[in-house]
């Protein structure tokens, strides 16, 4: 691959990929991101750091030492889903490449993307494969090869179930569908946006990319993975995963991206279970004294309970979005069984284990 040609134009330039990085404090971690970013040979970047108001000195750091850049000076943190919007307006490119600021990166792994991007009109986004910067060896908590999602709405990935990491030993390097991309890095179609919108504000941070890929996928847009594009993620850098904030995040997030999404006759079959497990993991925590889940569930249930007018007025702008050509599509990339089951009653800790 890597050949950064146009199948639609036949044209040898490559497109202008627009790389955002949202940041908030780090500078160290921030300075690997940007050098390794810069040494790749891809020739038609344009790198936007979008500064969240950090307290560090950060935006002049990138001032000084990458002029290049275009840097976006927020006032206030506007969290990862406002960060990349505030990013994609200033943008210039033909792509979006999302990209977090723990990373590094496997030189030629931008025109990886573009390429499997060319491959086919119907492609919104593209996610590389995400190893851990801790184990490099291993599959990164945050999306493995790509994402995957089973009905009741729990994400997993290929080479993670849970907490479950699996080694890299090669055994998803082919290109496939995958159900989300991972904020991690992944590239975005400029069309896409324009279409179904930018990331969902209200999540703040955390499955705003999942969100944005059933939206895409809802309009008749596919998402598939780049084995060969590799990228390290320093996972739970910026917000680890013990944290009150992340926990609260993910079970909210998680809860209105089901209303938003699937149709009124899916939610009605649907949603009592998720509720039932949300009581299953409830008890689970107190068992354990897990008592920062404990309150980021019942604060997640308040949150659904207190804004119905919102969640009405999501769930409607995704109803007059909705292709319904397109539905039974996406609900067949999903994971027909549920991954919660499988994983802590049948005890299957890899994705090749799913029946």
């Amino acid at each position: 691959m890597n050949q950064l040609k146009s199948q639609s134009s036949g044209s040898n330039i490559a497109p202008l990929v627009s790389v955002i990085v949202p940041h908030f404090n780090g500078i160290d971690i921030l300075d690997a991101c940007l050098n390794s970013l810069l040494q790749d040979p891809y020739p038609a970047l344009e790198i936007i750091v979008v500064d969240n108001g950090s307290l560090d000195g950060s935006p002049d750091f990138v001032a000084e030492k990458f002029p290049t850049v275009h840097l976006v000076r927020n006032t206030v943190n506007r969290g990862f889903a406002g960060g990349c919007n505030d990013g994609m307006r200033h943008a210039k490119g033909t792509y979006f490449l999302i990209l977090n600021n723990d990373t590094t990166h496997q030189p030629g792994w931008i025109g990886e993307l573009v390429d499997v991007m060319e491959s086919a009109p119907e492609i919104g986004a593209v996610q590389p494969k995400l190893l851990s910067a801790q184990q490099p060896d291993h599959f990164d908590y945050s999306g493995g090869a790509g994402g995957l999602l089973d009905f009741i709405g729990y994400p997993f990935a290929l080479g993670r179930i849970f907490s479950m990491l699996e080694k890299d030993k090669g055994q998803y390097d082919e290109i496939r569908e995958i159900f989300w991309a991972s904020g991690t890095a992944f590239l975005l179609r400029r069309e896409v946006v324009e279409q179904v919108g930018g990331f969902d504000e209200d999540f703040f941070a955390h499955m705003e990319e999942i969100d944005l890929c059933w939206r895409m996928q809802n309009a008749g847009w596919v998402v598939k993975n780049a084995p060969r594009a590799v990228v390290w993620h320093h996972s739970g850098w910026t917000l680890p995963p013990d944290r009150y904030k992340k926990k609260y995040l993910n079970h909210r997030n998680n809860l209105i991206m089901l209303i938003k999404n699937y149709p009124w006759r899916y939610l009605a079959l649907i949603f009592p279970l998720r509720v039932t497990l949300e009581g299953v993991a409830f008890a689970f925590s107190a068992l354990i004294r897990d008592w920062k889940r404990m309150v980021a569930i019942i604060h997640a249930a308040l949150w659904i309970i207190f804004h119905p007018h919102t969640l009405i007025r999501k769930h409607m702008a995704m109803k007059n979005l909705r292709d319904k050509s397109a539905l039974k599509q996406v609900t067949q990339r999903m994971y027909p069984g549920s991954v919660f089951f499988q994983y802590f009653i049948r005890r299957q800790k890899r994705v090749s284990d799913l029946s």
